[in-house]
Order: C-alpha cells, then sequence, then structure tokens
C-alpha cells in the first residue's frame, strides 16, 4: 500500500470528480506546478492508486431509460464453469457490469434496456439462456446518487 500525503489524497479526491481536469487546473488548486501535479497523477498511477480514467454516460440520454440489477444464481446441474458463464455474460451489450459476489447469488449484474418490455427481451432470450443461469432476481434502479467515497 502507497502512503498517500494530504495532496494525493486531494489529488485523488478531486480526480474522482472529474476525471478530465488538467495537471495545471489541479496544481494552480492546490499550490503545485504543473510538473509537480503531473508527476504526482504519474507516481499514483504506476502505483495502482489511480487505475484509469472513464466517461459517465448517460444511459437514458442515449435511449435506454431502465437499470435493473441482476443477482443470478449459477445452476448447480452441470457445473458450468465461472470462467464461461463470466465470457458468455460479458458478451451481452446490455449487461454493463459483472461482479462475482459471496452471498445468496453468485453474480451481480448491472442491465440497461430502453424500456421494461425490452429488458424483459434481453432476459428472457439472452440472460436466461446462458449457460449455467439458474435462479435470477431483478431490481429496477429508481434514482441514483454518488456519495463520496472514505479518500
Amino acid at each position: 500500500m502507497m502512503d498517500l500525503d494530504e495532496i494525493d489524497r486531494a489529488l485523488v479526491r478531486a480526480l474522482a470528480q472529474d476525471a478530465l481536469q488538467t495537471a495545471g487546473s489541479l496544481g494552480r488548486r492546490f499550490g503545485l506546478s504543473q510538473p509537480a501535479t503531473w508527476r504526482r497523477i504519474r507516481k499514483l498511477e504506476t502505483a495502482g492508486v489511480l487505475r484509469g480514467r472513464r466517461l459517465k454516460l448517460n444511459a437514458e440520454k442515449l435511449g435506454f431509460g431502465v437499470t435493473v440489477f441482476l443477482g443470478v444464481k449459477l445452476a448447480t446441474k452441470g457445473r458450468v464453469s465461472l470462467e464461461d458463464f463470466e465470457r458468455a455474460v460479458s458478451a451481452i451489450p446490455e449487461v454493463q457490469l459483472v461482479e462475482h459476489v459471496l452471498g445468496l447469488y453468485d453474480y451481480r449484474l448491472r442491465v440497461v434496456a430502453r424500456d421494461l418490455p425490452d429488458f424483459e427481451r434481453v432476459l428472457r432470450r439472452r440472460i436466461m439462456t446462458l449457460p449455467g443461469a439458474g435462479q435470477v432476481e431483478a431490481n429496477v434502479l429508481l434514482s441514483e446518487e454518488r456519495l463520496a467515497g472514505p479518500i
């Protein structure tokens, strides 16, 4: 684990809010030069603290008005490997996130669809036909709020 000072933590918090900020603007904000800020960011990337920068797409504006979290319990019949299930579910374009979890379900999926009939189609024709798919529980997302992490 890397030792982070207060400036490193402030940089991580700032980049978590907006990863497109430049080293120059961050440096001005935290009293550093652009090269010093850039070196700190590179050090955080090299240490694995920062693992890339991603855009957060607005699924609704892109025509996907429904987000559903699925809990999927694999069927014990046939003993499908986890890798086979993960490979197959990752190939479904509507599945945005695949998490292998401990608990009642084996996997948690984040699925987007245009509307509920579209979600039903994805569920019936794509997800329920996956190798090893067993019991499924769906939770429709009503609203989402991003909370600051413990950094």
